[in-house]
């Protein structure tokens, strides 16, 4: 199984950390249930939710009805319960 591929970091996602709410850019192929086992094994905490979106290529050029291409991956945002928290940016002094 393709782990997470990285978090994303933007405007959005950023107001989603006040509201306990993590975004991921993951694998097309990867399931709710599969994230959401593999963020609470990784990070030990306890997950409350996900939702998944699938994000399509960005076409170039022509458009052209033979160039369909499938999603190149998802993106997920996962709700932690109270009191639990991934460590986006670790204080280095």
């Amino acid at each position: 199984m393709d782990k997470p591929k990285n978090q994303i970091v933007t405007e959005k996602s950023i107001r989603l950390l006040q509201q306990n709410q993590y975004t991921f850019k993951v694998d097309s192929t990867l399931t709710k249930t599969e994230m959401k086992s593999w963020i609470e094994g990784f990070f030990d905490v306890e997950v409350e939710g996900t939702n998944s979106s699938r994000i399509e290529n960005k076409s170039r050029g022509r458009k052209n009805k033979l160039n369909m291409n499938p999603a190149s991956h998802k993106k997920m945002i996962v709700k932690l319960r109270k009191n639990y928290f991934i460590p986006l940016f670790l204080n280095q002094t």
